[in-house]
């Protein structure tokens, strides 16, 4: 296999799809940009509202996990919550495709209303820097490029893509609009020095993977394999713990809403760190209550849970 360097270390060569993925990706972001953001948010919700009907992509996984988690919405308003809830991703994805090169000003105009910034100022007066918690709810990368519009030096960790020309192109995206990027896998090394350096470091903490450090806690009433990396963060360094999140108004606007998150301690290293975890998660909650539909239900999130599960509060 061709490889090309990278440090120390080598990636393989993007194949001939990658490369065919990154040139549809950058052309169809050229074309959307000429649209402006809210034709460019219509036209993902149109066709996201496609991917579930006709074409059907996870309408499955959609409709029974909103089923598990409302159970007393009838099969037609798990049916509309399930489209709404495609169109929401796909004005999400688009406006995300569409962000870098914003000016500032632009982004702050968009969100018309904040809720909580003064713990924010809070937290970033003691000095440790912050963790962020968000979910995939509303549009966590608009939610980032708000943090960095409103002057506040922001890293956030994120995943590696297969495609490593897409992944530097999200990247290099990200870095435009003042965000700085920390690969999960460089995460132990490179989050402290972001938290020294009184940064916020933001972590969207409602997805496992293989590998990744986690806790079950309820999710719905279900056990869900969740993330504990930032609640290990927030403890080892005694950094604040806020949640974030921006939610899509009526308007077409966000609302951007920041709630501390509570750090009780006990002496107990992991019973204080699965308190966060649970924290953290019930805040989610709570948000995606408020807005069922622009909740990521196209992952499957709980894929992985304890063996010894009851039947009924397995995956559905």
């Amino acid at each position: 296999m061709s490889t090309v360097p990278n440090g120390s270390a080598t990636i393989p060569a993007p194949t001939f799809s990658h490369r065919l993925e990154y040139l549809a990706t950058r052309s169809a972001v050229a074309g959307l940009r000429l649209l402006g953001w809210r034709g460019a948010s219509w036209v993902g919700a149109k066709l996201a509202r496609l991917a579930y009907k006709p074409i059907g992509i996870r309408a499955g996984v959609v409709e029974r996990q909103i089923a598990a988690a409302f159970p007393h919405l009838s099969p037609s308003e798990v049916r509309d919550l399930s489209a709404r809830s495609y169109e929401s991703l796909g004005r999400t994805s688009i406006e995300t495709a569409i962000l870098p090169g914003t000016p500032r000003e632009a982004i702050l105009e968009r969100v018309e209303r904040v809720e909580g910034w003064h713990h924010v100022e809070a937290a970033l007066a003691k000095g440790r820097g912050i963790i962020a918690v968000t979910g995939h709810l509303g549009n966590w990368e608009f939610a980032g490029a708000y943090v960095a519009a409103c002057g506040v030096p922001i890293d956030a960790v994120t995943r590696g893509a297969a495609n490593k020309l897409f992944e530097a192109y999200i990247t290099q995206t990200r870095r435009r609009i003042g965000m700085e990027v920390i690969h999960d896998k460089d995460a132990v090394r490179k989050a402290p020095r972001a938290l020294r350096d009184n940064h916020l470091v933001a972590l969207v903490a409602d997805h496992d993977a293989l590998g990744l450090a986690s806790t079950f806690v309820p999710f719905f009433g279900r056990p869900a394999k969740t993330p504990r990396g930032p609640a290990v963060f927030a403890l080892r360094f005694d950094s604040p713990v806020l949640f974030m999140t921006g939610v899509r108004q009526p308007s077409g606007k966000y609302a951007f809403i920041v709630k501390p998150v509570e750090v009780e301690l006990t002496g107990d290293r992991d019973v204080d760190v699965d308190a966060i975890v649970l924290r953290y998660t019930q805040m989610l909650e709570d948000m995606i209550r408020e807005y069922p539909e622009q909740y990521f239900w196209q992952h499957r999130r709980w894929r992985r849970q304890p063996p010894d599960t009851p039947p009924h509060l397995r995956e559905p």
